[in-house]
């Protein structure tokens, strides 16, 4: 039986157990090398692709793939660059093609959130068009827990731990220092439409007077006045005032609150930092002392502290792509399912690449306290589980030990190249 080879690439923003996936996608592909030959990762995501810059895993020791579990961000490189429509940009697409060709390529497996879900449905439909025979499966990677048909984006469980640590343990400064010092703190996290991350900060004010005491999300539009009075009732009530703000909060005009004018290659507008935007706000108005931090990448780089969950569901979407793609099946993308049931368990099905593609799911307004400035009972018990569970990575003298491959390069076999527009 002939065998043929795998490419694997990773897209878009990283996160702490992106690489779990790529962990679960080359492991089984091991498993099954009587059908797989060699699992190539694209450098740099679909650039890699493009510019036949791949890099041959099967020179990576079991040891080393084995550590990708446990080690974050992108252990071949991501990229921002999402492939423009068919007919416009169609030289890119038999790019590709050519590449797979060139190599031996059969499966491809796009690891990443909603526009990477678009790419990957683009290829499985050029592969088609051009009769070149192509299983493409897409394996879902968020922290904004966007993406639908999915209970939760694997990414989002261990930054959603983070947050809620994070505010958690910032709350409790901020309370022994407040009589002489700070009486506001502001935490900035992520989530450009949804609020998903914001809400997750939630998960750490368990009791009255507990951090964070307001919450603000994009889905819910700032009126400046409720928030003074929230802010100003919560430190005469308890000294201070914790507060976790999403990077895209919007006023009453749907407008970006830290806009700065500029787009990412994804063409999303580039948001600056609405936390130092928030703290002003509440100076000129209220004089409150404050301080303000910008989770930022920590929030998504931070393994040590992953969610348990969270790494067991990215393994598992990358095992399942391969087991999906040796059944015979395509343009599809593996997703978790939450069962019914107090007791929290979940499985693995599927969602078709073409419905998953650019659909961006928003926090429910169930979920959101009828002020605006908290969440719900349901939103906790949604949240919660997502969040348990610690998989610590191994230690060496006091630091992660995360392993570092060599990624060493595939030799090129293509006499063109790709040049960008």
């Amino acid at each position: 039986m002939e065998k043929f080879n795998a490419l694997y690439a990773q897209s878009g923003g990283v996160t702490a157990v992106i690489n779990a996936s790529a962990c679960g996608v080359i492991q089984t592909a091991r498993k099954h090398s009587d059908k797989i030959g060699k699992v190539y990762a694209a450098r740099n995501g679909i650039i890699g692709a493009l510019t036949e810059d791949l890099i041959d895993t099967s020179l990576e020791s079991d040891t080393d793939i084995a550590a990708l579990r446990y080690t974050p961000s992108g252990a071949f490189g991501s990229c921002r660059h999402k492939l423009g429509s068919i007919e416009k940009h169609r030289k890119q697409y038999e790019r590709l093609v050519e590449v797979f060709s060139a190599h031996n390529i059969r499966y491809f497996f796009y690891n990443g959130g909603g526009d990477s879900q678009d790419t990957a449905h683009k290829v499985s439909l050029i592969s088609k068009e051009l009769g070149y025979p192509i299983t493409c499966i897409g394996i879902p990677k968020t922290v904004d827990n966007d993406l639908p048909f999915t209970d939760n984006s694997p990414g989002f469980g261990s930054v959603a731990k983070y947050v809620a640590v994070s505010i958690r343990e910032a709350g409790m400064d901020v309370a022994s220092m407040a009589l002489t010092s700070t009486k506001v703190f502001i935490l900035e996290v992520m989530g450009r439409h949804a609020g998903w991350i914001a809400a997750a900060g939630g998960l750490a004010a368990e009791k009255e007077g507990d951090s964070p005491h307001i919450i603000l999300f994009p889905e819910i539009p700032l009126n400046t006045e409720a928030f003074f009075k929230r802010v100003e009732e919560t430190v005469k009530k308890y000294d201070h005032c914790s507060i976790v703000v999403s990077e895209g909060l919007k006023n009453p005009d749907g407008d970006f609150i830290s806009e700065q004018g500029l787009v990412d290659a994804f063409g999303h507008k580039q948001l600056g930092g609405v936390a130092p935007v928030i703290a002003k706000l509440i100076k000129d108005k209220l004089g409150y002392k404050y301080h303000w931090a910008l989770a930022d990448y920590l929030q998504r780089a931070a393994r040590h502290i992953a969610s348990k969950t969270d790494v067991e569901q990215a393994y598992a979407v990358g095992k399942s792509a391969v087991e999906m793609a040796l059944s015979g099946k395509n343009a599809v993308m593996p997703i978790i399912v939450r069962e019914k049931g107090e007791t929290y368990r979940w499985t693995i099905g599927e969602a078709p690449l073409e419905k998953v593609a650019n659909v961006e799911v928003k926090m429910p307004r169930e979920y959101i306290s009828e002020n605006g400035f908290g969440i719900t009972d349901a939103c906790r018990r949604y949240l919660a589980p997502l969040i348990q569970g610690e998989d610590y990575p191994p230690f060496h003298q006091g630091l992660p030990a995360y392993v570092k491959l060599k990624n060493l390069p595939v030799e090129k076999k293509l006499s063109t190249t790709f040049e960008f527009a």
